[in-house]
């Protein structure tokens, strides 16, 4: 995720980190870097220029000709302004009302009806809400069944009309449906529509105002970089949405459509998507994501991830256990299969602090466990539970059953002996370390 943005930015504040004296000189230059790095990742110039008129107005204000560390006061500067022109603050979702109406929006293939999805998922598992989807496009032949299918995924009901093709009259029968069902939040998934079709826009507009709805959201994919920015104008022209939805941000090394989208549409960012699977949504946190840019890492947002996944009694059996060396291969699968519900592997560790850089050429996916979870498989239950017996033929034996070699098998074990030790010596002190720790994040 903005990779190119990140290297550039980071290459003009090291103009600031050299062992000469700091100048009127390198500060300009400095910032015609940041000015370049912005260019390329797709800003508008215009917005790139006003953004670094006001970093060279601050760093001088600040007196970063005099500061110690004058690259690392540059790098504040730029990362509250970045911060700031994605919107400054994290703004929440209206799901007010009895139901809450939610309009979805966008062109076609920039991922409404899979974010439609993502959001009821959002929605019922971390705000405890009853969706109902509402299948509104009725141009596109598979989009009924795609909504369809997902909503069995996330066991959440879908509502739609096969022989009506009247969006409007469908988004209100929806609706009346919901009440008498006891649904207290309505998705409205549309057609994917142009901002130059007339008749497209204006059939829009209409579903807006006989459902009054307390969100519109306009999806656009982050990959089409100022594209966005600009399709975004035109239907807030027309719409007055109420925030923006980024889908595949995960994809988009430039980060223009990010950046400037709040600034020239001045409505927020709320929502991103980051992945297929459809926990794979975050709230938009314009601070989080001016660390990520600048390769300081998202600690706060893997926190959170972490205590979603935490389950306090899992965690206090898992202690007694390790607290006996009773700790087994079961145990550690069930610990990667929790890490994996957290998301993509790479962009977990890219929100450390200072691993994101070392991380950026590194071939990681989402099957990173896969050979792990093979050889673990591979184990008789008797092995598993008793990592101890674990001899000679029996390595080989689950080297062939993994399609692995023994190098691979004896690899996992050394690894599986020393975290063991680890997760010992963590809970060492009447096992409370642990608890204590997980606690105060949770806090």
């Amino acid at each position: 995720m903005f990779e190119g943005l990140t290297d550039r930015l980071d290459r003009s504040f090291k103009i600031l980190k050299g062992q000469g004296r700091i100048t009127e000189i390198n500060v300009a230059e400095s910032i015609k870097e940041i000015r370049k790095a912005l260019i390329e990742a797709d800003v508008s110039f215009k917005i790139a220029k006003t953004f670094t008129n006001e970093v060279k107005e601050k760093a001088l204000g600040a007196n970063v000709l005099t500061a110690l560390k004058p690259g690392e006061l540059m790098t504040k500067i730029v990362h509250d302004e970045l911060a700031e022109l994605m919107g400054g603050e994290q703004e929440d979702i209206d799901i007010k009302g009895k139901p809450a109406v939610i309009l979805i929006a966008g062109l076609q293939g920039s991922g409404k009806t899979t974010f439609s999805a993502k959001l009821a998922n959002y929605l019922k598992s971390k705000h405890g809400r009853t969706p109902l989807m509402v299948a509104g496009d009725v141009y596109r032949p598979a989009a009924i069944e795609q909504l369809k299918v997902l909503g069995e995924q996330i066991g959440v009901e879908v509502y739609s009309e096969v022989d009506n093709k009247n969006p409007v009259e469908i988004a209100k029968n929806a609706i009346k449906h919901a009440k008498e069902n006891g649904k207290n939040i309505v998705i409205v998934d549309t057609a994917g529509r142009l901002a130059v079709d007339e008749q497209m826009m204006n059939e829009i507009t209409d579903v807006k105002s006989a459902i009054d709805p307390n969100e519109i959201l306009f999806v656009v994919d982050a990959m089409t970089g100022q594209d966005a920015v600009n399709t975004a104008k035109a239907f807030n022209e027309r719409l007055d949405f109420d925030g923006v939805v980024l889908t595949k941000l995960d994809g988009d090394t430039r980060g223009g459509a990010a950046l400037t989208i709040k600034s020239v549409v001045n409505k927020p960012i709320k929502f991103v998507g980051i992945g297929e699977k459809m926990e794979a949504i975050d709230l938009f946190h314009p601070s989080r994501m001016a660390d990520r840019i600048l390769g300081m890492g998202d600690i706060v947002t893997l926190v959170e991830k972490a205590q979603e996944q935490y389950d306090v009694e899992e965690a206090r059996k898992l202690q007694k256990k390790i607290a006996k060396n009773q700790f087994n291969f079961n145990d550690f699968l069930k610990q990667i299969q929790q890490i994996k519900k957290m998301g993509n592997v790479k962009d977990l560790m890219g929100m450390i602090p200072g691993v994101g850089k070392a991380i950026k050429d590194a071939d990681i996916d989402d099957d990173a466990f896969k050979g792990i979870e093979a050889i673990i498989h591979s184990m008789t239950a008797e092995e598993r539970e008793n990592p101890k017996i674990l001899n000679g033929s029996r390595r080989k034996r689950i080297a062939r059953g993994a399609g692995t070699d023994i190098q691979e098998v004896n690899r996992l074990i050394k690894q599986f002996a020393e975290t063991s030790k680890m997760m010992k010596m963590m809970t060492s002190g009447g096992g409370r370390k642990m608890a204590n720790m997980m606690n105060q994040l949770k806090r």
